[in-house]
């Protein structure tokens, strides 16, 4: 059995900067970068170009962001291992982690597995079809992009997400329908009177997503009347998908205390988890930004609390 001062579980821009901290601490820090859960590397690994990350003004591909993160925790000295956690007991310490490969254990646990966007499963919209090639679930990462610039944009959704983002592509698109299934917005009234009331946006009611099409990029997609049934196309450059994101945190099995939305919960303005040693960063805990920077940022964070708390352990004792 491995024993190791401190494990990672999860990869991304939140993992991987929390491995470069806890290196450069000398704590030999040990990833587990995930396999069937999802590509190591996170949400990135499917992006095209990042043009919002600091330090890259020409834009970056995301999955070469993720690989210069990676190079940079593997030069001091991190540990990689590509696979899945299958589950963690935090109820004994050292705390325990099982893996295809074995169990390890850890003293400090770092909880940085992302979260997962909710799509549609249409026609048109998987990986191999226009995922990232028009259709999307983060308008603000990916819609200043120029395919979207002057070009209709459709946002799919009811609550205030949807809105906000809506909202936010009306300064690229030239114009914006939110579609819902409904014939009333979930949103706040607030964001849904200013959704109807922008100049740029048109609510449609009552449809559904039936199908998506394009060459190299979104070109059109049909919408079905969920009264009638009857299907309508239009042309379109961006499908956003903006119906929530799912924290991935199946493998913790209740084990820590989460947000009524599921999110990890941590203390505010740290890392810091219910339970001891145990600490949480990135898209898994925060369901507001969910951004690379965030999420690097929160690494960091996350890093510097658990040496903070490994080094006060060992002066205790």
């Amino acid at each position: 059995m491995q024993k190791r001062k401190i494990i990672i579980v999860g990869s991304g821009p939140a993992s991987y900067t929390a491995a470069i901290y806890a290196a450069r601490a000398n704590l030999e820090p040990l990833i587990f970068e995930g396999f069937y859960a999802g590509p190591p590397g996170g949400q990135l690994m499917t992006t095209t170009d990042v043009e919002n990350y600091p330090g890259f003004p020409e834009g970056i591909m995301g999955p070469e962001l993720m690989d210069l993160f990676r190079k940079q925790a593997e030069k001091f000295g991190t540990t990689f291992i590509a696979e899945d956690v299958t589950s963690v007991d935090l109820k004994q310490r050292p705390f325990k982690v099982e893996a295809p490969s074995g169990v390890y254990e850890a003293e400090a646990l770092i909880i940085a597995t992302g979260a997962t966007a909710k799509r549609l499963q249409v026609p048109g919209t998987g990986d191999n079809e226009f995922w990232q090639k028009g259709v999307t679930a983060c308008a603000v990462c990916d819609g200043a992009a120029p395919i979207f610039r002057d070009k209709p944009l459709f946002v799919f959704g009811g609550g205030d997400t949807a809105v906000e983002e809506a909202i936010f592509l009306t300064k690229f698109g030239s114009k914006v329908y939110i579609v819902h299934r409904r014939d009333e917005l979930r949103a706040s009234k607030i964001m849904a009177e200013r959704a109807k009331k922008h100049p740029k946006i048109e609510i449609v009611w009552n449809h559904v997503l039936t199908k998506v099409e394009g060459d190299s990029v979104v070109r059109t997609l049909t919408l079905k009347d969920v009264g009638s049934g009857k299907e309508t196309r239009h042309d379109a450059a961006g499908v956003f998908f903006a119906i929530g994101h799912e924290p991935n945190t199946g493998f913790l099995k209740g084990q820590l205390e989460v947000e009524p939305n599921g999110y990890i919960k941590v203390v505010k303005g740290t890392s810091y988890t219910n339970i001891e040693g145990v600490f949480a960063a990135g898209d898994v805990q925060d369901h507001v930004y969910r951004q690379a920077v965030t999420a690097a940022g929160s690494g960091c964070m996350a890093a510097l609390d658990a040496e903070r708390w490994l080094a006060a352990r060992e002066h205790a004792q």
